[in-house]
């Protein structure tokens, strides 16, 4: 649960980046976030994953209030943070190791992980060697090596070509009807949104709100026909006029959920504002 707001930077160059959040999420529940950017979609996350202090407020997982960062909850972004030196296989049992499980065990864990999402094959590559679309796969194998009880991810298929997105959203909803591990999902993308999840939250821009929370109860498993469900097209004409319908805040780069500006020049323009 997350009650509360954010507010990053120092002085006059301090703003408020969501505010007034009051969100539950349940046990094993698919949940979307959809808004403009700079509405603190990201900054939602990284407080959530433990990175970011709320200014008011409170954040908890299970009733016990998050105070950091914890393998409970896996965090996978848009751009992937593999060890170049290390092989697939040893970057995805990477968690493991931190837990001093031995060398065996966890190397057969990853290989089912990686078995999982299809890349069997790529376990003594390195992430140089792979693909956009096999790198965020490896990513998400990483993220649950540890059994996170929460998967927070931010736009990760948002740097993927068309196709291997589409082939990316139904590779996770096999996963997740697997593991069954409750998802935050940051997205732009309104299809990808609808497609993948159980619940929908549209945020304003920045201060960010949560403006609507739309339940998503179209049956599982879920395949491509969807789309062209007239239930889809509605909800989808409903999030476009919610976002089109707020009225737009100041441009904000984009944060990640660990907290920091993706352009430092971002906080001399808020000084100089």
């Amino acid at each position: 649960m997350c009650e509360g707001a954010i507010r990053l930077g120092r002085g006059e160059a301090a703003f408020d980046v969501v505010e007034n959040i009051h969100l539950d999420i349940p046990a094993r529940q698919f949940v979307c976030i959809l808004g403009p950017s700079g509405c603190g979609k990201s900054t939602l996350l990284g407080a959530v994953a433990g990175h970011l202090a709320l200014s008011r407020g409170s954040v908890s997982l299970d009733g016990q209030a998050i105070a950091g960062p914890h393998p409970d909850r896996g965090i996978v972004f848009q751009q992937h943070t593999l060890f170049p030196w290390l092989s697939v296989i040893d970057n995805v049992a990477f968690g493991l190791k931190m837990k001093d499980i031995g060398r065996a065990e966890r190397r057969e864990r990853a290989g089912a992980l990686l078995a999982q999402v299809g890349l069997a094959d790529f376990a003594e590559h390195y992430p140089a060697e792979l693909s956009g679309g096999m790198q965020q796969r490896v990513e998400i194998a990483r993220a649950l090596i540890n059994r996170p009880r929460v998967l927070l991810m931010d736009e990760p298929f948002g740097a993927l070509d068309a196709q291997t997105r589409l082939t990316m959203q139904e590779l996770l909803l096999d996963i997740w009807a697997t593991h069954r591990t409750t998802i935050l999902f940051v997205t732009h993308d309104i299809d990808e949104a609808l497609f993948l999840a159980d619940r929908l939250l549209v945020m304003t821009p920045r201060p960010g709100r949560i403006l609507d929370d739309i339940p998503l109860d179209f049956p599982r498993p879920r395949d491509r026909s969807l789309i062209t469900d007239p239930r889809f097209t509605q909800i989808k004409q409903r999030c476009l006029a919610l976002l089109h319908g707020a009225k737009s805040g100041l441009p904000l780069d984009r944060l990640s959920p660990i907290g920091a500006l993706n352009d430092q020049r971002s906080e001399r323009r808020q000084a100089r504002a």
